[in-house]
Formats: C-alpha cells, structure tokens, sequence
C-alpha cells in the first residue's frame, strides 16, 4: 500500500480519480426515468411551460400552480427545448448544479483551510449517501445546493479581499436560489457570512454598505420573478388558489411558502418533531456521518475559547439551517441537501487535523462499523427486494470494488488516507447497486410511467389518452408521448364519439361501468409510492398486500 504513503503533497493523484469515480456514479442516475411524485410533477410542470411557451405562468394539470417559484422550472425548460422531453433531460441540469455545487465546496475548502482539505471535501460530498440518491429523485434541492454554496463562497471573497465583483456574483446567485426555493435560501448564506462576522466580533465589517448594496442587488436580481407571480397572481384576485380567491402570489413568496411553513400559518401545513434531521443526517450522510457529529464536537472542543483562529463559515452556515430544519413543521429528507457541503468541509477539516495514530485506529475501526453495516443493508435489501436488474457487466464490475475493499482493510496501516478510501469505495459499491440494479427494478412500480412508456410502443396513432381527474397522473403525463386529457367521472354523462383509452384505478373501472359505458381491459399495472418505502413492499413475498393495481382499458 505504498500509494497511501508516497503520494506528493502536489500531484493527489488518488484523490483526482476518485473524485473521477464519484462523478461517474452520480450520473448513472441519468439511466433511469424520472420517479416520485414531487419529481415527475415538477418535470411536467416544466413540459407544459415549453408546450405552452408560456415562461411566465406555472401550470400543473391545466390549473394555476404557486407552490414553488419558477428558477429550476426554467432550467429544465431550456433543457427540454435542446433535448425533447427525456427523463434524462430532467435530471441532467440538477446533476450540473450538484457538480458546480461540488467545485465551489472545492474552492470554499481551499480558501479556508488547503487543498488536501479541499479534494477531500469535493470527495466526500460526491460520496454522501443523499447526494446520489437525489440525482435520482430530482427535485429543487441540487439547485439549491449549488446556489448556496456559490454564494457563500462569493460573498466571503467579497469582504475578505474586499472585492465587487466577487459580491455581485454573490448577489446573483442568491437571488437565484431564492427564486429556487424562496426566502429562506438566505438563511444558511446569512448564518455562514454573518456568524463568522459576529463570532469574531469584526463589527466593522458587519456594518458596511456593502451589504445594502447587495440587498439592492439581490432585489433586482429577483424582479423576473415578481413579475411572472405579479403577472399570474396579484392581477387576477378572482383565481381560486388554495381553495380561496385574492391570493396575492408576491405575498405567498415572500411569506406563506417559507415563514407561513415554518409557523404553520400557511395554505400548505405539515408536521415534525425536533429530532428528525438528527437522525436523518445518520442514513444520509452515509458513510461520513458519524465522522460529522465527531467534527462537530472536535471543532467546538477545540476552537470555543480561540475563536479569532479558525473559520465559522460552515458551521454557522449548517448548525443556524439544521435548528431552524428541526424546529420547523416541515420536515423532508431531501432538506438537508443544501447543508452538506458545509458538512464535507467541516468533515474534511477533522480528518486533515487528527494526527495521533491512535486516533486514526479508532477512527478506522468505527468507520469499519459503518462499512460493515453498509455491506449488510445491502445484502438484506437484495436478498428481500430481489431485484430484476442484474447483468455480467454491473456483476463483474461490483465484485471488483468488493475485492478492492477487502484489499485496503486488510492493510495494517493506519492512515487517513486510507480511512478515505475505504469509505469511498463502500460508497461506490452502494450505489452502483442502487443506481443500476435497485432503482431499476424499483420504478417498474411507477405504474404512471410504465403505462406511458406502454402507450407509447403499443398505440402510436391514438392521440388522446384519458385518466380520472382524481388520480395522480404526473407521471403519466410527462412520459407519455401524447396529449392526456382530464375528466371528471363524476358527472351524470360521459359521451364519447368512439372508443378512448382510459388509465385508473379499479374504483374509478366501477365509475364508468356504473354509467353503463363498456369497458375491455388491455393491460394491469401494479403500483406503488416508490419514494415512502416499507417493509411489506420491500418483501418480495408481502409485495402484493402493499400494491395498487392501475387499469389501460379502452371504453366504449
């Protein structure tokens, strides 16, 4: 194992390509369809826009949609008008902001700390369990990441080096992620710029017209934002939004989407406990978190009684957001996201900073824990799930990571660096199986997807494809080729000139029966909420009490 040990401080080798490899693996996530409802509504919302042309109102099944502002729905929109409306066009943009996401993580680390720091952060976030798992299940957050991270970094550079430039870059990219997320996007920029400002006590810094320049920038920045809710919204008060009329769409983005959540006075509510990212951090930042909490500790151990001696960019960027994530009534896995950059960093800080050979035993022998775990879910889920997505190549390619990972934990010697790469290569050996075995067979249970991708091959000349406006039909309507029309079965008559395709559930079969409408079964789908995973589904031999069944009929 003497590349561990002769590696010079300049080239990082090892660490080049194993940031190569971690790149690799995240996209892979482009070889799967788009899954998850938040996922396939948002890429259908973004279909519309680009059908429609219309770049100013959001639109989801023909209603107004104000849930989310309009930033990452742009993106793809451009996406979809360069590459057609693929599944992978959808993700591809998302992966792009995770990977810028990564350089800035990269340039923040070197700033602060070094550059063995820095590859080790890029390193590790590629790695992190969520950050793969969201390259599949697309939704605002990679944007975010990106975004915030981008902006942390500039606007530091700003004051530090005293630089406009920098600053106006800043401004930029936060008006972009709160035109991605709205106002709270703010939250984790502000806690890295202003905590490390205030703990050190640099008032001079604090209060400078450069901050209200880049409040003027930033509100400028958002103006094409306020306009297309302005356009949409405040001008047509007789809109039923959220079941009620005179929704101002500015008021909603400044305030119910983010502070009316937090508080739960908002259209849209939800529930949580305090502890729930706490624990979430231990799946999702897989195979770092243990590592995290001990940076955390190590770095307040260390740094409470020296503060002038240290950055507080990334722990008060995470630690400020996580309190504010618990404390919230909103409470989603995926939240955290935009946080672990700011973990890598602080992670990749600890482990440049243990320097006792009993440390980095123990360090080992707990990261050898979590591997081992990480091995174990891995066979039980497969050995349970049974996935159908198994070829020589994915097969030859994961026995020789298995092989390379029992190579380097047989090593005796006990470095960081190779703590480094044990975990990265557990990570690899993850989700490769996820990516190209798991998540494969798993969206063959995205019935609306499966059934679009069935139109699509088997009735090419049919135009017109129908569904209850009950059911949830985003994935339908973004994978199918063709327009899909909306009815509402509960009306007395339903007259069709000649047959139609109809997909919907069995209930919704009885409906149309009960309307003494003729019906001729064509293909049953099974279903399932692949993105609320449980136990009975999971079970190859309980799969079917936890499936829905969906219906391609044709009506008469």
């Amino acid at each position: 194992m003497e590349i561990f040990e002769n590696q010079t401080s300049e080239n990082y080798i090892i660490e080049k390509w194993l940031i190569l490899l971690a790149v690799l693996v995240n996209f892979t996530g482009l070889l799967s369809p788009v899954w998850g409802v938040d996922a396939n509504l948002y890429a259908s919302i973004s279909k519309t826009m680009v059908i429609e042309n219309n770049y100013v109102e959001l639109f989801s099944k023909g209603k107004d949609w104000l849930d989310k502002p309009h930033f990452p729905f742009w993106v793809v929109a451009i996406f979809f008008k360069l590459f057609g409306f693929k599944a992978w066009a959808y993700k591809l943009p998302a992966i792009l902001f995770v990977m810028a996401g990564s350089f800035y993580t990269f340039l923040l680390a070197k700033t602060l700390y070094n550059k063995q720091v820095a590859y080790w952060a890029i390193i590790i976030l590629l790695t992190a369990q969520h950050i793969v798992v969201s390259n599949n299940d697309v939704r605002a957050e990679p944007y975010l990441l990106g975004l915030i991270i981008a902006s942390v970094y500039h606007f530091y550079l700003s004051y530090s080096k005293n630089n406009y430039t920098h600053l106006l870059f800043a401004c930029f990219f936060t008006a972009c992620a709160i035109m991605t997320k709205g106002v709270f996007a703010v939250i984790p920029v502000a806690g890295a710029i202003a905590g490390e400002l205030i703990i050190k006590k640099q008032w001079k810094a604090i209060f400078n017209w450069r901050w209200v320049w880049a409040l003027l920038l930033i509100a400028i920045f958002i103006l094409p934002e306020i306009y297309c809710l302005y356009t949409q919204f405040d001008i047509h008060p007789e809109k039923i939004i959220f079941n009620t009329h005179n929704i101002s769409g500015i008021k909603f983005f400044f305030w119910d989407s983010q502070f009316g959540r937090f508080f739960n006075t908002g259209p849209i509510k939800g529930s949580g406990e305090i502890t729930f990212f706490l624990h979430t951090i231990l799946w999702a930042f897989l195979p770092w978190s243990i590592l995290w909490y001990l940076a955390v500790y190590n770095f307040f151990r260390k740094n409470w009684h020296n503060v002038q001696q240290t950055e507080w960019v990334c722990i008060g960027a995470s630690l400020l957001m996580l309190f504010i994530f618990s404390v919230s009534k909103f409470q989603l896995p995926h939240y955290i996201n935009i946080l672990l950059p700011f973990f890598a960093i602080t992670t990749a800080q600890y482990l440049y900073s243990v320097g006792q050979q009993k440390a980095i035993k123990s360090l080992q022998i707990l990261q050898y824990v979590v591997i081992g775990l990480m091995v174990l879910v891995i066979l039980v889920l497969n050995y349970f799930f049974e996935p159908q997505n198994f070829f020589s190549a994915y097969i030859a390619l994961e026995c020789v990571l298995f092989v390379a990972l029992i190579v380097i934990l047989k090593q005796k010697l006990y470095t960081v660096k190779k703590l480094v790469i044990s975990c990265v290569m557990i990570s690899f050996i993850v989700n490769i199986y996820l990516n190209l075995s798991f998540y494969p067979s798993l969206v063959k249970y995205e019935s609306g997807t499966e059934i679009a991708f069935f139109i699509n091959r088997n009735f090419a000349k049919n135009s017109q494809i129908y569904t209850s406006i009950n059911n949830n039909s985003d994935a339908l309507m973004f994978s199918l080729d063709k327009n899909l029309k909306l009815i509402n079965l509960e009306k007395s008559n339903l007259n069709f000139k000649k047959p139609i395709l109809f997909v919907g559930s069995a209930t919704d079969i009885d409906n149309l029966k009960s309307k003494n409408l003729k019906i001729r079964e064509i293909k049953t789908f099974s279903d399932f909420h692949i993105t609320t995973l449980n136990a009975s589904f999971i079970n190859n031999q309980t799969r079917k009490n936890s499936l829905e069944l969906k219906h391609l009929v044709w009506v008469y």
